[in-house]
């Protein structure tokens, strides 16, 4: 699960900068190197990042981390 964990938190921080620059600069890195909103690249990136949004919130309710 650790890297399952990790690849989780490099999506939501890639989603995280992405909607940073959306809200401070107009901007979508996303959109703009993947041809726009609605090609399937993008989707498909989009989506990633929202299940590994999901996956994030394990994280918050797991008791201790077995390392």
């Amino acid at each position: 699960m650790k890297y399952v964990d990790r690849i989780a938190l490099v999506l939501t921080i890639v989603g995280a900068l992405n909607w940073g620059s959306v809200g401070l600069f107009g901007f979508d890195c996303v959109a703009f190197l993947c041809g726009g909103q609605m090609a399937v690249i993008s989707r498909i990136i989009y989506s990633l990042v929202g299940i590994a949004g999901l996956w994030c919130i394990t994280l918050l309710f797991r008791e201790d981390d077995p390392a």
